[in-house]
């Protein structure tokens, strides 16, 4: 049987993570780059905000 693994982290105050992937375009080739970051939740204004 398969064994399904979970971690937990349990320290202090728990935050609520989402991966956030945003779009851009390439300076020097002209193509689109995914960028993908682990953010706080209340942060992902700021992640798309920025260049």
């Amino acid at each position: 049987m398969a064994k399904k693994a979970v971690a937990t982290f349990k320290a202090g105050v728990q935050k609520k993570m989402v991966k956030c992937i945003r779009m851009d375009k390439s300076p020097k080739t002209g193509a689109y780059v995914f960028t993908e970051e682990l953010v706080e939740e209340d942060k992902t204004k700021e992640f798309f905000a920025k260049k």
